[in-house]
């Protein structure tokens, strides 16, 4: 018996009997040789990991574009705070932590530069539309490996696909990490914004503080602590009513004084007729596109707008910005 197989067997006898278990999975869109060693979320999450697209990440806006400072979130150290946040729930539930924690490592890697700004500019100039948890599964898909994919499973695809509100995941580890997106950005970008003196604790509302806590580490204690106790031996995953309505309540202050708000925001119009008039530039200047992108085209039928939004999508904030410089800010003379 190899060694992934004796932790397939460990699963089957300890985790709950509402968890995704490795053995069980509904498998690849390409079927291979399974791993000796790790079982099939292990292998899924270790290759999310080592993909380009998520050491992109880095580089890449969460709420506040090129702040000041050095503590402010990035796209990258959102998705490991989701990561941690799903692991902890998925553990106490004994549900699956490895499917958990690579949805969560897999969520975000098709999001664009400047964050929401990015996403909405190319949603608007693209005919087939944008949306980075499509672009997530699309770049997992097909994208990386110059073209091969990741060929992630079934389970671990439809989380990243269904981590937004809208969305509904098929597994309850899928499930674990559409709440812990929510909970992560509510919590640090609520952190991020009192580090930039846009709010103080002293704004959030009573009827939010009373019941989930006076502090960014005491609201995030309390939502986990909510769901693993409201959770626990079912097969759902869920909020009291009250702790609920405080977070969306908390979503809902953040939309208004964080996420609309006018000194945050200040610079996003900027950030989406950047990424409007690169999308121009390219969708006439496809020659330009790099050989995997126009093998996808020219070969795999992919229409040029949408391999366009492929490689502006996967673009980090400082290379968009150097790009548009490149295209458009005369250099200097040289004498």
């Amino acid at each position: 018996m190899t060694l992934r197989e004796n932790l397939e067997k460990w699963e089957e006898i300890y985790l709950s009997p509402y968890a995704t278990k490795s053995s069980r999975s509904m498998g690849r869109m390409r079927q291979e040789e399974p791993c000796d060693i790790r079982p099939v979320f292990q292998r899924d999450r270790d290759r999310i990991l080592h993909s380009k697209s998520f050491r992109r990440l880095k580089d890449k806006t969460q709420v506040f574009l090129s702040p000041e400072g050095d503590h402010y979130r990035t796209r990258l150290t959102h998705t490991l705070e989701v990561a941690q946040n799903a692991r902890t729930i998925a553990k106490a539930l004994r549900l699956n932590e490895e499917l958990a924690e690579a949805i969560a490592l897999g969520h975000d890697v098709g999001h664009t530069p400047f964050g929401h700004a990015g996403e909405r500019a190319l949603d608007r100039v693209c005919p087939y539309g944008f949306e980075h948890s499509e672009q997530s599964v699309r770049t997992v898909d097909l994208l990386e490996k110059n073209g091969q994919g990741l060929n992630l499973t079934f389970e671990v695809r439809d989380g990243i696909r269904n981590h937004q509100t809208k969305g509904h995941p098929v597994t309850l580890e899928g499930c674990i990490v559409r709440m812990s997106d929510k909970i992560a950005y509510i919590y640090h970008d609520m952190d991020d914004a009192i580090r930039a003196g846009i709010l103080t604790e002293e704004d959030i509302p009573k009827e939010i503080t009373e019941v989930a806590g006076k502090t960014t580490g005491e609201r995030l204690n309390c939502f986990i602590h909510d769901i693993v106790t409201n959770s626990f031996e079912k097969n759902e995953i869920c909020m009291s009513e009250q702790v609920g309505q405080a977070m969306m309540k908390l979503r809902s202050f953040m939309f208004e004084r964080v996420y609309t708000n006018p000194i945050a925001k200040v610079e996003e119009n900027k950030a989406e007729i950047l990424i409007e008039t690169l999308y121009d530039y390219y969708l006439h200047h496809l020659e330009l596109l790099p050989k995997d992108l126009l093998d996808l085209m020219e070969h795999g039928g992919e229409p040029r707008e949408r391999i366009v939004c492929d490689y502006i999508g996967a673009m980090t904030d400082r290379f968009a910005i150097a790009k548009y410089e490149e295209i458009y800010i005369p250099k200097t003379w040289q004498y």
